[in-house]
């Protein structure tokens, strides 16, 4: 690509990233009415940020060179992630597998040593982002955040306490799929490369991810219980409304999902998450998965087919921009050492995929195996402090934003309340 390009693309970048972090004013220009409050609320759509500036970075490609570069270079796009994440959202949301984890969780809840409420919320905080190491990070944001929407979120107000659980979750979620070598993408992006498997990540990676999620979940549980009761008492009328189609609580006046329903749906899962590196195969899958669904609807919530494109638009236009970023981050990143890379690494997540970095960090020739521990811990500890920051961030956001004041999530406030579970993290891998 020719120096005019790239820097344009930065600049693309540069303003998708000022736009992310201004969606609040434009969401409450739209709540203000008017001729132009449709525009204002798709400029609103965190979601549609990236795509459209992907767009107009595919115009100036066209105009600078031609069209035949700019659809080569889309051609030439890897947009796995995105259509995976789409796929693993629709049959992670599905009714039968969230009864199951709710099933599951409130067997476990019972042996904890405090009311069900305050149980079922860490153990969604802590539990579920560990289970995303062996289901993906996707799959287990998808699910959180529905547990999370259903039992805690639908109560109106106290943007305090909703910020604060979007900022752990964010950050649990990042670090949690690293005791293996296949669930987080910025693991995944370097594993083959740099050779690591699912023991070397539970040995150097593992154990100080878990010990972090659980403080994480433990100081937000307890800093948060009179909130977490409160929501849980506001939001039970809500979950027991038969009439709410996205309601996933009491489901009065539904039928009881069968047990074979529900092993069909974690066999759906399982091929989805296994096919993940083949598109053919886990959207093929889909296909079979959405027509199974329409067989069996006395069995099935409304499946998340738009939030689950509106993610995946998110995230290939973050795979058009990001694309065209190497020539400035990887000599960035290339020329520090292990400790600086760390902290570079976990500041730079925020304003890029941290998949994507890890990927541009394993281009570099030459590295120590302590250079690239540091830049994966790095990219993955600065997994929750924006909703670009990780793959599975924009699935969080675009199940619980509607339960924000002006149904839009600030960025700016989401960095702050994330940024004490980040140094837990931090400490977490730098100090054990």
């Amino acid at each position: 690509m020719s120096t005019a390009i790239e820097i344009t693309a930065t600049l693309c970048f540069a303003l998708a990233v000022l736009h992310t972090f201004s969606v609040s004013i434009f969401a409450r220009l739209a709540h203000r009415g008017g001729p132009h409050a449709g525009a204002w609320h798709l400029l609103a759509e965190v979601e549609v940020v990236f795509g459209a500036w992907a767009f107009v970075l595919l115009l100036a490609m066209a105009a600078l060179a031609d069209v035949p570069a700019a659809v080569k270079y889309l051609d030439a796009s890897d947009f796995t992630e995105a259509l995976f994440v789409f796929a693993i959202m629709v049959v992670a949301a599905s009714r039968p597998v969230l009864e199951l984890a709710r099933l599951l969780l409130y067997g476990l809840v019972r042996v904890l040593p405090m009311r069900r409420e305050l149980g079922m919320f860490f153990l969604v905080m802590a539990l579920v982002p560990l289970a995303g190491s062996f289901i993906t990070e996707p799959a287990a944001m998808t699910l959180a955040a529905i547990l999370l929407r259903d039992a805690y979120f639908r109560a109106p107000g106290n943007a305090r306490f909703k910020y604060l659980t979007l900022g752990v979750l964010f950050v649990n979620i990042s670090i949690g799929g690293v005791l293996t070598a296949y669930a987080a993408p910025p693991v995944l992006m370097v594993a083959t490369t740099f050779g690591w498997d699912t023991p070397f990540m539970l040995l150097h990676f593992g154990g100080r991810a878990a010990v972090a999620v659980l403080i994480n979940a433990v100081a937000l549980t307890w800093l948060c219980r009179a909130d977490v009761l409160a929501a849980a008492a506001a939001t039970r009328p809500a979950r027991q409304d038969a009439n709410d189609p996205d309601a996933g609580g009491g489901n009065a006046g539904r039928a009881p999902v069968p047990a074979w329903i529900m092993a069909v749906h974690l066999l759906f899962l399982a091929g989805v998450v296994l096919g993940a590196h083949h598109p053919p195969v886990f959207l093929g899958l889909l296909m079979l998965f959405i027509g199974f669904c329409s067989a069996y609807k006395r069995y099935q919530g409304r499946l998340l087919i738009k939030e689950g494109l509106l993610v995946g638009f998110f995230l290939a236009g973050l795979v058009v921009l990001g694309g065209l970023q190497q020539w400035w981050l990887q000599d960035l990143l290339g020329g520090l050492s292990p400790q600086v890379l760390y902290w570079g690494a976990a500041a730079l997540t925020a304003l890029t995929d941290n998949a994507a970095l890890t990927y541009l960090g394993s281009l570099v020739h030459g590295t120590s195996e302590a250079w690239r521990t540091m830049l994966v811990a790095g990219a993955v500890t600065g997994g929750g402090l924006t909703v670009i920051a990780n793959a599975p961030n924009p699935a969080g956001f675009a199940l619980l934003k509607g339960y924000f004041p002006d149904e839009s999530i600030s960025a700016g406030k989401l960095l702050l309340a994330a940024l004490a579970p980040t140094l837990v993290a931090a400490g977490a891998f730098l100090l054990f």
